[in-house]
Parts: C-alpha cells; sequence; structure tokens
C-alpha cells in the first residue's frame, strides 16, 4: 500500500504542475522535451501618458525537458494623450530557458533556470518600456520555483540590459499560486495567483512596484488567464506613471 500511495502521489503532482504558469510572472517547471506552446497574453495598458492594446503571438519550443525556445511577434495598437495614434509591429522578442537544477520529492519539486529574452528592435521608437521602445534589449534572469500540491511560489531576478536606450533595469518578481479544485486526471484546475513585480530603471533614476491579481483556468492541455495590474509604489515621471493594466491570455500545449 505504501508503494502504491508513493506511485499516485507522483503521478497526481506530475498532472498537478501541468498547469499554466503565472500570468505576468514565470515559473520554471517545463514540461516534457519536443513540445510546443501556441500562446498569447495580451495586455491592455493605461498611463497617464498613453493607452496601449499588445497582442504577442508567441510559438515555445523545448528542444528537451530542460530547455525551451521561443518567438515572440507582436501587435500593438497605441494612442497617446497628444493625439497620436497608430497600429503597428512592435519589438519581437526572442526567449531561451535552461534548467540546471532540479530537486523532486513526493508531492513537491524544486527548480531554477537560467533565462534570457532578447528583443529585437523591430516595432518603432515609441518609449513603451516593455512594448514598443525600437532598441536593442538584453534581458538576463534567474527563475526558481518551489511547488506543492497545495501551492507554488516562483521568484526571479533580472537584469534588462540596452547599449542605447535608457531603459537598463533591475527587475525582481516574486508570485504565489494556489490551486482551488483537487488534484485529478484528466488535469483541471482553477487557480488563483498573487504576483508582484519590482521594476529599478537605473538610468532613469525611476522605481516602480506592481502588484497583479489573477485567475486561471487550466484543462488537460489549455489554459485561460485573467490578470489585473495596478501600482503599489511610483517614484518616476508622473507623465509615466502606470494607471492599471489588464491582461487576457491563452495557451495551447501539443
Amino acid at each position: 500500500m505504501k508503494h502504491l500511495f508513493l506511485v499516485f502521489a507522483l503521478f497526481a503532482f506530475a498532472k498537478a504542475y501541468a498547469q499554466g504558469p503565472p500570468i505576468t510572472a514565470d515559473k520554471p517547471i517545463m514540461l516534457g522535451g519536443g513540445s510546443f506552446t501556441a500562446k498569447t497574453l495580451t495586455e491592455i495598458r493605461n498611463t497617464e501618458r498613453a493607452s496601449a492594446v499588445y497582442v504577442p503571438i508567441m510559438l515555445h519550443y523545448l528542444p528537451t525537458s530542460n530547455s525551451l525556445f521561443a518567438v515572440h511577434i507582436p501587435y500593438l495598437h497605441y494612442d497617446f494623450e497628444n493625439g497620436t495614434s497608430g497600429s503597428t509591429l512592435a519589438d519581437i522578442k526572442v526567449l531561451g530557458k535552461y534548467q540546471f537544477y532540479r530537486k523532486d520529492a513526493t508531492g513537491k519539486t524544486f527548480r531554477v533556470v537560467a533565462k534570457t529574452f532578447q528583443s529585437i528592435p523591430t516595432g518603432e521608437k515609441l518609449d513603451l518600456i516593455g512594448l514598443s521602445t525600437g532598441f536593442y534589449e538584453g534581458y538576463y534572469g534567474i527563475v526558481s520555483g518551489y511547488e506543492t500540491l497545495k501551492y507554488g511560489i516562483s521568484t526571479e531576478v533580472g537584469y534588462n540590459w540596452s547599449p542605447e536606450a535608457t531603459v537598463d533595469e533591475f527587475r525582481t518578481k516574486v508570485g504565489v499560486g494556489l490551486p482551488l479544485l483537487k488534484p485529478q486526471y484528466p488535469n483541471k484546475q482553477i487557480n488563483l495567483y498573487f504576483e508582484y513585480t519590482s521594476s529599478l530603471f537605473t538610468e532613469r533614476d525611476w522605481y516602480q512596484l506592481l502588484y497583479a491579481q489573477g485567475i486561471q483556468y487550466a484543462g488537460k492541455n489549455i489554459t485561460f488567464d485573467l490578470a489585473v495590474q495596478l501600482p503599489l509604489i511610483q517614484n518616476m515621471d508622473i507623465t509615466r506613471e502606470l494607471n492599471y493594466s489588464i491582461f487576457l491570455g491563452t495557451r495551447y500545449t501539443f
């Protein structure tokens, strides 16, 4: 019976962490090698300077169970307070992740990945940070995650570097996920996410602390996401302050 319980617990947990990742944060858990994920995460951002709708089409591929390569091709519609508006291709992003540490136990796991996000300056020079700057940017970070059947915790620490634009940023993220349903097969889960993003823009001497409250439905191989992000602290140019962001997302794994 002890061995039967162990097998059952590991099987249930394998299905539990197959649910979707955090919404505005990230986590190091990956699916099996050779899998693809098509996804999008639309952001509706409203600031004192402009409103923007950012719609990225993302394709993620896992060559192995501990590596990931992805391309994000984003559409952007913007509307500035000065009357300027338009629709355009934003900065294309290329993502790479490598999981270099993993420790599993019954009903829990801890993993760490190295992550890089390369922004290709295909977008207009709109100075919409994270959306379209029109300058090359390279992000380098470490993502860690601890998950059990009852909750998950993820952290991220990294630096975004741009040799031409003044958008260098020291970034940290913390996310907590709480599944509301018991593990089951086929996988079906409703998750609540509580996510914090801290951004220090070193060249502009700006600081911003954001909080996102999210909910996610995760089925067998598809997820649907909804989150609202609000500012907690903003020490920056008043015209750049965030009023709110709304995130709407879905992903399908095959």
